[in-house]
């Protein structure tokens, strides 16, 4: 399966947010979105789950076009998890990912076995079964965001788009989080598109990378191929100094300084 963005253009009134931005990614693969604050990360994964109109381009799954159908089928398809996901309503971790199954419920329909028996199995998938009965609002943020990764698997989606999923997360908790991906990706066979601010956790868990600047595509490729000294100069406006790890073998970014204007 592959998930193919055509030419998307967004606009905040006059201001060009996303601009003509095109890229492919195919099953068991995780695209690393990176960039500055304000080159057009979020909106473009908003664009490719509907939640956005943009202004000109189209997304495709395979051969469906999802600007062509109903946002409740999109949601069948495509998993979100958010940068800001705070649910401040005392709902039990199992009625929250309980509502990952809507998109498949008709109008007036109830959960049925097959919908609970796949709530258990995204919460065995994610590591947070013994959460179940807990309230969302007495956890910590690490299983917090398992949970939502669990509640967007419920959805039995081919694509996940995750927004800064490790944003306010302890070492231990993002590379327990990381890890969890690199495994539902291989087993799953999703394809998982994933903001970043942190560019070595994108270098680490990255099959390719993705950088946007100013709404553009600024290159696009493998990790050792586009986090390079001098693309992050031109990108971030920071010297760097750029290692690979003897152990993990992926590349650590260190800043130096910051480039006078």
């Amino acid at each position: 399966m592959q998930l193919k963005v055509r030419d998307i253009s967004f606009y905040y009134d006059s201001f060009k947010a996303v601009d003509r931005v095109s890229f492919e990614v195919k099953s068991g693969l995780i695209l690393g979105i990176v960039g500055p604050n304000g080159s057009g990360k979020t909106t473009l994964l908003r664009c490719i789950n509907k939640a956005l109109k943009p202004k000109t381009g189209t997304v495709f799954l395979d051969d469906i076009n999802l600007v062509l159908i109903k946002q409740k089928e999109v949601a069948q398809k495509i998993g979100v998890v958010p940068q800001n996901s705070i649910n401040r309503f005392p709902f039990t971790v199992f009625d929250i990912v309980l509502m990952g199954r809507f998109p498949h419920l008709g109008r007036f329909e109830k959960e049925t076995e097959k919908d609970f028996d796949m709530v258990q199995r995204c919460l065995k998938l994610t590591g947070v079964e013994r959460l179940a009965s807990r309230l969302i609002t007495e956890i910590s943020g690490g299983e917090h965001q398992k949970v939502i990764i669990a509640k967007a698997l419920a959805q039995e989606p081919k694509v996940l788009l995750l927004d800064e999923p490790t944003l306010h997360l302890d070492i231990n908790y993002q590379i327990e989080l990381l890890d969890l991906l690199k495994i539902l990706v291989r087993d799953e066979n999703l394809i998982v598109v994933m903001v970043s601010h942190d560019l070595n956790l994108a270098a680490r868990y990255c099959d390719r990378i993705l950088i946007l600047k100013e709404g553009k595509i600024f290159q696009v490729g493998l990790p050792e191929e586009v986090l390079t000294r001098q693309c992050i100069k031109e990108v971030y406006g920071v010297e760097t100094e750029i290692i690979r790890s003897p152990t993990a073998g992926s590349l650590n970014i260190f800043p130096v300084c910051t480039i006078k204007k």
